[in-house]
């Protein structure tokens, strides 16, 4: 089989946000405790964070992290998370029906993001509170002093503003499940009423609409209407969530799920454009895709205790997907997809980073270790910065849920900066490899730097603590440049990513 890729300077779709490849941490499960906060960990710092963890994080280049949720933000007090430790109340989170101890809160995160080299992405409460809750936060993080809740933050130890500049106007609201749920009539006006709040205390900041938590939901994209209707001229992103799983074992059918994930863009960007022109606005709003993954290998084990039959425990594993070679390849399938549409999503978040269906696992008291998805998310975040370019593909197709999918899957970017072009590329194919010829004539000379590739035999192969290499990059082979074109020859059933010095 063969394939045939065109890229040209020329033909670009958007210069990338860094923040396309951002993650999530939440109060759940083990993200927070015993994830990025162990004090008793040999590698914990003073303020008990896993070094080993940050060292990880800082690998990836994470350039925001959304917190503290999710679902959990939903029945939140921020204000449990400050002052001093012994006297932060213990609460019970209807969320996940878990105890909460509230060791770590705002400031620690917040410390946690600077060792990290990363940013914070705030979510405030909009279920079981509202307006008052979220401006207060706001004066809290972000005045410098002077008035009541920035000077309880400066007697709580920092004298400096935390200067959030990204905010979530609450979580799902349109989900049954979320404590607080809303009508898209009752959301977008309280919404509206605290992004007009907040753009009060500050016209700089970025502020992000719920929008549907999955495209399967009753309301979408009705929902996504009726919200920006009421927003519109308020806010800059609206957000997206979407989960893919494998539970009927059928790897074709799942590897074609991204098309799906890009339809679901498109139509968003359709709302966008319509309500814009309803309007009659000059300003653009985007989307932040700021809850994504695979999502099924732990859902089976966790019934017990979100089913409420073990009580109220204090972080215990949950959502702990151990992720396999098959997932390799969608997280590609997927990073792929926000980098063709970077003219409309502009912010992604990877949900969740540690422990919590996360590239990175720890063991209490233990090592941490690298899951598989890690690889393509480690490639993306550090080399697909820069012009995602418009690339023509040309491949051999199969039949899917879907419709029609490529086996060739490839996104390509050029970063004019460092002089580079890096393409991602996915073989969807079972059995055969597929000769791949890229033209690069647009941009002249060019040699191969970097290439990796991963591939496996098995596809339910994993890492583990004992074994954490067994699904990783090789360097690849028989890659060349010659007369203005890339060849290489993409195995069947892997991943590449494959860095040319112009």
């Amino acid at each position: 089989m063969k394939a045939a890729v065109t890229a040209h300077p020329h033909y670009v779709v958007s210069e990338i946000d860094p923040r396309l490849y951002g993650s999530f941490i939440e109060h759940l499960g083990r993200a927070v405790y015993t994830g990025i906060y162990e004090p008793g960990h040999p590698t914990a710092d003073a303020n008990g964070m896993r070094q080993d963890v940050i060292d990880l994080v800082r690998e990836l280049n994470v350039p925001i992290v959304r917190y503290p949720g999710g679902n959990f933000v939903s029945a939140y007090n921020w204000e449990d998370g400050i002052g001093p430790k012994e006297q932060r109340p213990v609460r019970l989170d209807l969320a996940w029906h878990t105890s909460e101890s509230n060791e770590v809160g705002l400031h620690e995160f917040a410390d946690w993001c600077t060792c990290a080299n990363t940013e914070m992405m705030l979510a405030v409460n909009l279920g079981s509170r509202g307006l008052d809750e979220a401006r207060n936060l706001l004066e809290y993080a972000n005045h410098p002093g002077g008035s009541k809740w920035s000077d309880k933050r400066i007697a709580n130890g920092r004298k400096e503003p935390f200067d959030v500049k990204l905010w979530c106007l609450g979580n799902e609201m349109d989900g049954p499940w979320q404590i607080g749920h809303k009508t898209a009539d009752e959301y977008g006006r309280l919404a509206h009423e605290t992004a007009k709040a907040m753009r009060a205390f500050s016209k700089s900041l970025e502020l992000v609409v719920c929008g549907s938590s999955n495209a399967k939901m009753p309301t979408y994209p009705e929902w996504e209407a009726t919200v920006l209707d009421h927003t519109y001229n308020e806010v800059d992103y609206i957000s997206l969530h979407m989960y893919f799983d494998n539970e009927a074992n059928d790897a074709p059918n799942y590897l074609a799920m991204s098309e799906k994930l890009d339809a679901y863009i498109v139509s968003v960007a359709g709302v966008i454009d319509y309500i814009k022109a309803k309007k009659r606005s000059n300003k653009q709003v985007y989307i932040s895709f700021d809850e994504w993954n695979v999502w099924y290998h732990s859902k089976e084990q966790d019934k017990k205790i979100l089913g409420g039959s073990d009580g109220w425990p204090f972080a215990p594993p949950l959502l702990e997907d151990i992720y396999n070679f098959e997932d390799v390849l969608q997280v590609g399938l997927i990073l792929n997809t926000f980098i063709r549409r970077s003219d409309v999503v502009k912010i992604a978040c990877l949900a969740q980073l540690v422990n919590v269906i996360a590239p990175i696992m720890t063991v209490p008291n233990g090592p941490a270790w690298r899951q598989t998805i890690f690889y393509p998310y480690l490639f993306a975040s550090n080399y697909g910065r820069g012009n995602a370019l418009d690339l023509k593909v040309e491949s051999p197709t199969y039949r899917s849920v879907a419709g029609d999918v490529a086996y060739v899957d490839v996104a390509g970017v050029h970063d004019r900066q460092t002089g580079h072009v890096t393409f991602f590329a996915v073989n969807r194919h079972s059995s055969e490899a597929i000769e791949t010829v890229v033209d690069l004539s647009g941009f002249g000379a060019a040699e191969i730097v970097d290439h990796q590739v991963m591939a496996h035999a098995d596809l339910k192969a994993v890492n583990s603590a004992e074994n954490p290499g067994n699904v990783s990059p090789r360097k690849g082979e028989g890659a060349a440049v010659a007369g203005g074109k890339l060849n290489l020859s993409l195995p069947a059933y892997s991943y590449q990513f494959i860095r040319l010095r112009l």
